[in-house]
């Protein structure tokens, strides 16, 4: 017996099992037994007293001896349209977080900019805040710039023959280097955080122009 055959036996017992839970949960069960009919994927027209396995893929019909039908199931799933089935769920039920999660946060912003005179205080508050650290920066620049000043000139007597100069010298120079490529550098990353603050703030006023319009449609 192949892998397949035995899987095949597999989810038809399952079926027959969930076959037998369904009928018994639509109808109560006669005191004879009934008939399963259905017509399989050639177009026969089968009867059996038990679930008929050529259509686990469709529906069938459970007739009492009257003729009259009792109960329907099926049809069956295979492993693939299980798998299908819940890969949708799954889908869906991210999708169902994802819209609560945006309105969570639509909610949110709404509440801290009630407005966008607040909304554009909160802005200039956090760029007037990366101002104060560049202007900082910017100082100790100027500093280093005047020291770089003061170590040229003495530097200039040894302008044929830098090596000569005393090891201080050559050590306030190099320390000197050093500290104008930090302060340019985070010069530039506080550039760089600005640019990104009004980024923030300009996707933020996108999406509150909608929320306030939304929100003074509302009737009061």
């Amino acid at each position: 017996m192949n892998m397949a055959t035995i899987v095949g036996r597999l989810y038809f017992a399952a079926w027959l099992a969930a076959t037998a839970l369904s009928a018994g949960a639509q109808a109560p069960a006669p005191a004879t037994g009934g008939v399963y009919t259905c017509v399989d994927a050639k177009g026969r027209k089968l009867t059996a007293d038990r679930p008929i396995v050529e259509c686990i893929d469709r529906e069938q019909k459970i007739l009492n001896p009257s003729g009259t039908v009792r109960a329907k199931v099926g049809p069956s799933l295979t492993a693939k349209e299980m798998a299908d089935i819940e890969a949708k769920e799954k889908r869906e039920a991210e999708e169902r977080n994802r819209t609560a999660e945006e309105k969570r946060r639509d909610r949110a912003l709404l509440a801290r900019y009630p407005s966008k005179a607040v909304h554009d205080q909160e802005r200039a508050d956090a760029l007037a805040q990366i101002a104060v650290v560049v202007k900082a920066a910017t100082n100790r620049l100027d500093e280093l710039a005047k020291q770089r000043r003061t170590i040229d000139e003495e530097m200039e007597f040894y302008k044929k023959d830098p090596t000569k100069a005393p090891a201080y010298v050559r050590r306030q120079l190099e320390e000197n280097t050093q500290s104008q490529s930090v302060q340019r550098r985070f010069i530039g990353e506080q550039d760089a955080e600005a640019k990104r603050v009004n980024e923030r703030f300009d996707d933020e006023l996108g999406r509150l122009r909608q929320l306030w319009a939304a929100a003074a449609a509302v009737p009061k």
